[in-house]
């Protein structure tokens, strides 16, 4: 069908009310209108639906949508019929349908009324609807997130694999437009040899979202009051805050709202009523936070989200990237913060532990990725680009400054010398290695696929090992961001040389290199957003208080508050008991014995220095752990062996110790001697209790370096639960 420029915009004005496309839209629509397979790779918010919905409402016959989610076709299905007056113009097949409904489908799209019918792959794949539409006019087939076709997708579903099959089955020469909102090379390849479309036109738009700013902090145990913080700081604007678990979403949601913060929450465990309800508050604006697992956002147009938070890091780009995305849609300023630690990521690979080999391989691979763009002190926007295989300039590029590296640079030095080195291994190796086995080859660490090789017997083995892991990681990485190096497709991660690499080795030029981040909770415990510095002046004068009072006790400092607390106070300004409670780490029983002296303090000083306290900043509880608490509490008093207590409950050790450590550091007095007494025995007790009588500090790593080894974590944060519960509780 050709068609004029002219007569495309009339339609798009006439079905929809715009004056002109967006982006790639026209060049798309025209490509569909021609008959031609086409390929549309367009970033959330960048108006993908309408490149099937215009030409299927100009052409005849029926154009299928498949989609993965239901609740994504029914709203765009309720969009269509708005702007027509034929309510059969747009229509869902699937399994919610009774006998009748689907008689009204069918004769619908018999008659010629239904310009798009929206189907899931297995409604699709039903025999009797293969038959339905092979005797129907089919103007095209569009398989909206083509991603899902990729075992390399975010996404993978199997039912998807099967679709080329089922199009030829319903008809020969029809039309195909596979669209993605994210899509890296390996997964774009993956789409058009899946969907037999190789020769299709593709459309592939810039994924740089200018007006977002990325930000990614590391994440503490108190991780929950920075958001609550940062929510309040932006009060009144909308928000999205992603967790992993169901349980996760329900425990923030109502941190939150105890905080007098609007928030709903959203996962797939609630019922349909509730999450349709929530989605609508949020829509309507009479919620500013949806708290919610990744079952939320898809198809949610909500053009105003100020903040995309990640609670948890995802499992890959892709599900970062178009998270993220729904932040800014209308132009305006998006902000996207995400928290990261180590440990979460080796939670996510656990998860992955039971999952067929090749699809660990995969998730494993896509995970180090993420790690990657946590990790790395170079512009995020430029990581994120170049993963998607696009590239960035920092300097002349929209939205440059506007991520947390470029604001807050990193030392830089050159390595000129080590990139050539890399490089020249890579070569050596006739580029057959991952970014870990070839780092393992440059420090010198042999494992099973080195030694298969013998790539150990080589004279450059270990060349590099005045340099540790983390350091020729991170320079691999940005080695790939300058060009020098590429990953394979086909064999996907494995490092090959690029033609300006190999002109690298043979004229080697500057490279200066900035150090990654490291995101360990030590280093990081006073990581604070600029507007949450701890007052230093404060926490001496509470520090001094501490230490004065421990000595009119006999007792160690740490004993009374930890430095955790003190920063707590430090930062909150409590000056009530009351308030007290709430500090990180202080429970009632703690601040009525050993409060009253550091509130009166506070409030001193608060007044002296006419401080302006912000009451929102004292972060409530909710609670929500009394029964775990509870149900501790008295199968200690039972003496049930810690490990039955924990399995019971589904905990690891180290979790369930760090209940204990709630418990006992807020106050409570928790009697676990029948336990201690089956570790240790009465020597080691008295050796252990003197070592933390005398200490100045609670630190397990500096306890385990006096002890030199002889007990390990475990065994000393058990022995420090009893000191505490007898010295100060």
């Amino acid at each position: 069908m050709s068609i004029s420029t002219k007569e495309l915009h009339k339609a798009l004005k006439t079905f929809f009310g715009f004056d002109k496309f967006k982006g790639l839209q026209e060049q798309v629509i025209t490509s569909i209108l021609e008959q031609k397979n086409t390929f549309a790779i367009m970033p959330t918010g960048g108006g993908k639906s309408l490149c099937y919905q215009l030409p299927a409402l100009m052409q005849d016959g029926t154009a299928i949508v498949v989609s993965p989610l239901i609740a994504l076709m029914k709203n765009q299905v309720d969009a269509i019929r708005g702007v027509s007056n034929y309510e059969g113009i747009a229509h869902v097949l699937n399994s919610s349908l009774n006998k009748t409904e689907i008689k009204q489908v069918k004769s619908d799209i018999e008659s010629g009324v239904t310009k798009l019918l929206y189907v899931a792959p297995e409604s699709l794949s039903k025999p009797d609807n293969i038959e339905f539409l092979k005797d129907q006019t089919v103007s095209f087939m569009a398989v909206d997130e083509a991603h899902c076709i990729s075992e390399w997708g975010h996404d993978f579903r199997p039912e998807y694999r099967n679709l080329k099959h089922i199009i030829t089955q319903i008809g020969d020469n029809i039309p195909i437009i596979g669209l993605t909102a994210t899509a890296t090379p390996k997964v774009q390849e993956d789409i058009l040899k899946n969907l037999g479309t190789t020769d299709s036109q593709t459309f592939k738009a810039s994924f740089n979202r200018p007006n977002l700013f990325y930000e990614i902090l590391p994440k503490t145990d108190q991780v929950d009051n920075d958001i609550i913080r940062f929510v309040k700081q932006n009060e009144g604007k909308s928000g999205i805050i992603y967790c992993l678990s169901r349980k996760r979403v329900e425990g923030l949601s109502q941190i939150l709202q105890v905080n007098g913060i609007k928030a709903v929450p959203y996962h797939a465990g609630l019922d349909a009523k509730t999450r349709s309800k929530h989605q609508d508050m949020f829509l309507m604006e009479d919620t500013d936070i949806v708290v919610a697992t990744i079952a939320f956002g898809m198809g949610i147009d909500k053009p105003d989200v100020r903040f995309v938070i990640h609670h948890d890091i995802p499992k890959s780009i892709e599900s970062y990237y178009q998270e993220t995305g729904r932040a800014g849609r209308d132009g305006g300023e998006g902000h996207c913060l995400a928290y990261y630690a180590y440990k979460d990521i080796e939670k996510l690979e656990k998860f992955m532990s039971g999952k067929p080999v090749a699809e660990q391989e995969i998730g494993f691979a896509l995970l180090q990725e993420v790690v990657a763009m946590a990790e790395t002190s170079m512009s995020r926007r430029k990581f994120i680009l170049h993963y998607f295989g696009e590239s960035f300039d920092t300097e002349t590029g929209d939205g440059g400054n506007m991520d947390d590296n470029v604001r807050n640079p990193k030392p830089q030095t050159e390595a000129k010398e080590e990139v050539k080195l890399m490089l020249e291994i890579v070569s050596h190796t006739h580029e057959k290695y991952k970014s870990k086995d070839l780092v393992n080859v440059i420090i010198g660490h042999d494992n099973a696929l080195i030694k298969s090789h013998r790539t150990n017997e080589l004279p450059f083995f270990g060349k590099g090992s005045n340099h540790d892991l983390l350091y020729w990681m991170a320079l691999i990485r940005q080695a790939l961001v300058a060009g020098y190096l590429r990953k394979d497709i086909e064999t996907y991660g494995v490092l090959k040389l690029t033609p300006i690499g190999r002109e690298f080795i043979e004229e080697p030029k500057s490279f200066m290199m900035t150090e990654d981040h490291t995101y360990n909770l030590e280093s990081n415990r006073n990581y604070n957003n600029s507007s949450d510095i701890v007052d230093k002046a404060l926490m001496r004068m509470l520090k001094d208080l501490r230490k004065s009072n421990a000595k009119k006790l006999g007792v160690p400092p740490f004993v009374i508050f930890q430095d955790p607390s003190l920063e707590d106070m430090a930062l909150k300004y409590p000056i009530t008991i009351e308030e007290l409670y709430n500090i990180h780490g202080v429970g009632e029983g703690k601040a009525k014995r050993y409060g009253k002296d550091f509130v009166s303090l506070i409030k001193r000083y608060v007044d002296e220095n006419e401080i302006e306290r912000m009451e929102d900043m004292i972060i409530k509880s909710t609670g929500l752990n009394s029964s775990l608490k509870l149900y501790i509490i008295q199968n200690i008093d039972r003496k049930l062996p810690l490990d039955d207590i924990s399995s019971a409950k589904g905990m690891n050790m180290a979790d369930f110790i760090r209940e204990l450590e709630a418990i006992v550091f807020s106050g409570t007095k928790l009697n676990i001697n029948y336990w201690i007494d089956e570790i240790f025995d009465e020597d080691q007790q008295d050796e252990i209790h003197d070592y933390f009588m005398e200490s100045e500090s609670d630190d397990i790593e500096a306890a385990i370096e006096e002890f030199d080894g002889e007990y390990d974590d475990q065994e000393l944060r058990l022995y420090r639960l009893k000191f505490i519960s007898e010295v100060a509780n």
